[in-house]
């Protein structure tokens, strides 16, 4: 705290005790809420990728890499066009019928099931 001679204490001093405080409890929560995020986005990914898999009619030994390749590294630099566009191009090159829109709605579905499941896991 800084006190002046007058005894009295700065309005600065009691301002930058609390932002210093509370820093790291944002920071914190910023932190954890972007991990809940990341978990999110991996587990929407692989539930989708999993499904876009089952559609090509993939081996277990050939789902297991692609799925991971919607998860691994970088994923989280993946948007949902980019995801959208990706199984689209997939799906399309293995020989099976597919709109984007079937890919958009399951987007949706695996995202209300990624949800309760880590709501679940809590």
């Amino acid at each position: 705290m800084d006190i002046h001679s007058s005894g009295h204490r700065s309005p600065h001093a009691a301002d930058s005790s609390l932002s210093s405080a509370a820093s790291p409890k944002t920071e914190d929560l910023f932190s954890r809420e972007q991990a809940t995020l990341l978990r999110f986005l991996a587990r929407r990914n692989r539930l989708l990728a999993t499904w876009a898999a089952e559609m090509m009619h993939l081996t277990p030994e050939e789902a297991d890499p692609y799925t991971k390749g919607f998860v691994g590294a970088g994923f989280e630099e993946m948007d949902e066009e980019s995801i959208i566009s990706r199984l689209l191009g997939d799906i399309l090159s293995a020989n099976v019928d597919v709109e984007e829109s079937q890919i958009r709605a399951m987007l949706d579905r695996k995202s209300i099931e990624a949800k309760r499941q880590l709501l679940g896991a809590v």
